[in-house]
């Protein structure tokens, strides 16, 4: 339905909420929230609600600090779960951020991501759709309610229980992401032990990138029911697969998907070819966005499934890119080096301005690469072109510094801020000594 300030008035008494969830994120990808009683949703809903904006990492300075809450009413919804002792359920608004002068805020991913979708429109498209992958893993808590290093089970790609001991759980989020508007399309074990994976259909970048949102929350809530924590953190066991979140992008026109063309031998528009050179073009620039954790790069190694190579291909997985089968307006071009830990608003920012900049400039793409890209020789590589993607956080900064594509999707303030935290992030783990290193070392020198 459409949700107005009546209707969400009316269905907050009618389901009994005590209490409300202003979402936002900040630009590492947290969600943030400002909860409020009933009595204040009123106020909420006529965009009163002001907040302290210099207490979330890379926002203001305090001398700045004041910021306004606006909340998307398309975005009501009330949770499954009841507040303490049956007092009353929580709903949750997702809120763009404004300052003072009621000005959209430009350290709001959100916000951003609406700004890179005007230009879109601009240059004549409707919409820009996002169908996400998103893996994560299930660990065992001990007796204390920690998180150990337990998985919950020894589960293999599509398995069933009794390997796959989380179904249940994994059944009880589907379920529950459904009362929620979630249209589920799968659900199944992942390759590695422990890990999971749950699509459902696509949607516009905006309510998409919520959906993510939504989805991680409601994850580790069930999860935690089932005595698990549920982590989104792109490679937490060495020798198994990272988790990804392969992000499945199609762009539409009037005239319905932009990216087909039934009269060209595999489908694919002109406008496709020159997304897709787009986001080549990009790719070592943007991965800092979409791979923005230390660890991120201990998921994109050779032999476990995740993309390191610039390249593009309808036929195998190893690339960066690879095109679906599916035509009509199915047809759609996947992102594969996206990880869960990304910020979705921040990651469909940079990936529709590489591509848009494709489709701007004209840029084609090289020839697919069709053959088994982690089985070439170096040379073989670059004799076909294909480069790698960044092997650190650190090169993915100086990657990200250098590019002013990717710098003006982010913005002057986001990527200011959001540079400035991962140097310091980058830094700090260069610091450390490792298990791996006292292993290796302690006795041998």
């Amino acid at each position: 339905m459409t949700w107005t300030k009546e209707t969400i008035m009316k269905d907050a008494a009618e389901k009994n909420v005590r209490y409300i969830r202003l979402m936002f994120t900040d630009i590492t990808g947290r969600i943030k929230n400002v909860e409020v009683p009933i009595s204040q949703l009123e106020k909420a809903l006529n965009n009163q609600m002001m907040f302290d904006g210099s207490s979330i990492e890379g926002f203001v300075r305090i001398e700045e600090s004041d910021m306004y809450l606006i909340p998307d009413y398309s975005t009501w919804l009330t949770f499954n779960w009841e507040e303490r002792q049956g007092k009353g359920r929580i709903a949750r608004l997702i809120c763009d951020v404004e300052t003072p002068d009621h000005v959209a805020f430009s350290g709001d991913p959100r916000s951003n991501l609406k700004r890179i979708l005007r230009k879109m429109e601009d240059m004549g498209f409707t919409s820009f759709n996002l169908g996400p992958e998103p893996e994560f893993f299930l660990f065992k808590l001990d007796e204390n309610g920690k998180t150990t290093m337990n998985l919950n089970d020894e589960g293999g790609y599509f398995d069933l229980a009794p390997n796959d001991l989380a179904e249940n759980c994994r059944r009880e989020i589907v379920l529950e992401l459904e009362d929620l508007g979630f249209e589920i399309e799968a659900s199944h074990h992942e390759v590695a032990s422990g890990q999971h994976e749950i699509d459902w259909k696509y949607s516009d970048a905006i309510r998409a990138c919520d959906y993510i949102q939504t989805f991680k929350l409601i994850v580790k809530s069930v999860a935690r029911r089932h005595n698990l924590h549920a982590t989104f953190m792109p490679k937490p066991v060495f020798g198994i697969a990272g988790s990804g979140m392969h992000c499945n992008l199609s762009l539409f026109n009037g005239d319905g998907n932009a990216f087909y063309d039934p009269e060209t031998e595999d489908g694919l528009s002109q406008t496709a070819k020159y997304f897709i050179g787009g986001l080549l073009k990009y790719a070592r620039a943007y991965t800092a966005i979409c791979n923005p954790l230390v660890n991120s790069y201990k998921r994109l190694v050779p032999g476990y499934e995740a993309p390191v190579y610039i390249a593009w291909s309808g036929q195998n997985r190893s690339p960066l890119i690879r095109i679906p089968a599916a035509r009509g307006n199915s047809t759609r071009v996947e992102v594969r080096s996206v990880d869960p830990s990304a910020n979705p608003y921040l990651a469909l920012s940079v990936l529709l301005a590489a591509g848009l900049k494709g489709i701007e400039d004209k840029i084609e793409p090289p020839l697919a690469v069709d053959r088994n890209i982690y089985t070439m020789t170096r040379e073989e590589r670059l004799a076909e072109g294909v480069h790698d993607l960044p092997g650190s956080l650190r090169e993915a900064l100086k990657e990200l510094k250098k590019e002013p594509v990717i710098l003006d999707a982010l913005g002057e303030h986001i990527a200011q801020n959001f540079i400035a935290e991962k140097t310091i992030e980058y830094f700090s783990y260069q610091k450390q000594v490792t298990q791996w290193e006292l292993d290796k070392y302690l006795n041998l020198y």
